[in-house]
């Protein structure tokens, strides 16, 4: 046993009696700071304060679980080189409740590898405006059914060129109204790799929904949305060129953005060697009446040998696609909103019927890159897995 307190009976009968001691000791005034359960699992509740869960965590071991039981949790955590799950239970949400500190951000990661799972990040607020919910300094960090809310940042991930991080099944959104702000839901320094699936953007404020100059980002089955009346700048920013892959997503420009490109690759120059980009079967919907640029690539910037190969992407709304952006485009399909199932219902797919259903390209493999969509986004979070096709319909959905 690595805490005092923990049950001597195993199985299902001891994980339950050591979560009742936890709840029970706090009622009375004497929480202990964390209870060792079954599985190397630490139980932590709010009425422990801060020190619970940072003590949960110095005491726990590498490959422990830190499962945190509902309520709000209030204080900055730091994980430093540290392999260890963070779990919420039920409804957990760590609360900057909109005040600046001095601290970057409320949760912070440094090295190692560490799972972020069922936590609710709000209110993340620092004097010099770059308050994260989670920061992301060296090593490893994934993030699954993770929701982040009114934060100068969702998640900063500072530059740090072996660094990877993951995002599965979550939620960023409602950017604080700052004008001048630029307060990206997501903003990714160079790190080695970006991985994003299954999770939803919205809500955005004058800077991005994401913002990346990862080395190498895959970008898939998402719903990166700004909503009729957004105010968000770019929906995606990729300003360091990079290899980046960029499929099965939903991305939509409000009337009120700030910026009328939505995918955006290269502004800010070259940081990589290898430099790609593969567009695939991703519905672009632009609300406004003026044209969209739904895709800029600044060859100018990131160099005129950028590989770009866009294939079975649905243009929904007025705008350009291919203008200015040197490489391979196929099965691309400009429609109006009218020609969607019902946009606002969230149906983006062609319905059955529509004159571009089953007309796209084979997709295939270019240069190593699978361009052919495994899922699909499913509401509200997560996706589906698609069977293979024998034909292919331009956009995010296949059904």
């Amino acid at each position: 046993m690595r805490a005092a307190g923990a049950a001597l009976w195993s199985g299902s009968r001891r994980w339950a009696w050591s979560r009742g001691v936890a709840l029970g000791l706090c009622v009375l005034g004497a929480c202990a700071a964390a209870i060792a359960t079954p599985g190397n699992a630490w139980v932590v509740t709010p009425e422990g304060g801060p020190a619970a869960l940072a003590d949960a965590v110095a005491r726990a071991a590498d490959g422990d679980t830190v499962e945190l039981m509902p309520g709000e949790y209030k204080g900055k955590l730091l994980l430093e080189q540290r392999r260890l799950t963070l779990r919420g239970t039920g409804k957990v949400v760590v609360q900057g409740a909109g005040q600046p500190g001095e601290h970057k951000a409320l949760w912070t990661v440094r090295g190692g590898e560490v799972l972020i799972e069922g936590i609710e990040f709000r209110g993340a607020r620092a004097k010099d405006g770059s308050g994260a919910g989670v920061l992301l300094d060296g090593g490893k960090l994934t993030l699954r059914k993770v929701q982040l809310f009114d934060n100068e940042y969702g998640l900063l991930a500072v530059n740090s060129p072996q660094a990877e991080l993951t995002i599965e099944n979550c939620v960023f959104g409602q950017a604080p109204k700052v004008e001048g702000g630029l307060h990206h839901l997501l903003n990714v320094g160079r790190v080695a790799k970006l991985r994003i699936t299954g999770s939803r953007f919205q809500q955005g404020f004058e800077g991005h929904l994401i913002k990346s100059r990862a080395r190498e980002a895959f970008i898939a089955y998402n719903f990166i949305h700004d909503g009729v009346r957004g105010g968000a700048s770019y929906e995606i920013e990729l300003a360091a060129g990079g290899l980046a892959t960029v499929i099965g997503n939903v991305i939509g420009q409000g009337v009120d953005s700030q910026n009328r490109v939505l995918l955006s690759y290269g502004n800010e120059g070259r940081a990589w060697d290898r430099n790609e980009l593969y567009v695939a079967h991703n519905t672009f919907v632009h609300y406004g009446w003026l044209p969209a640029w739904f895709m800029r690539v600044f060859d100018d910037r990131v160099g005129p040998d950028v590989r770009v190969h866009a294939v079975n992407n649905l243009l929904v709304g007025p705008g350009v696609f291919w203008l200015a952006a040197r490489g391979e485009f196929a099965g691309n399909r400009h429609v109006t909103r009218g020609m969607l199932q019902d946009i606002w219902t969230n149906g983006f797919e062609l319905p059955p019927g529509a004159m571009w259903r089953d007309k796209g390209v084979d997709p295939g493999k270019i240069n190593g890159q699978d361009l052919r969509p495994q899922a699909e986004f499913e509401w509200p979070v997560g996706t589906r897995a698609l069977q293979p096709a024998t034909s292919w319909t331009p956009g995010a959905f296949q059904r």
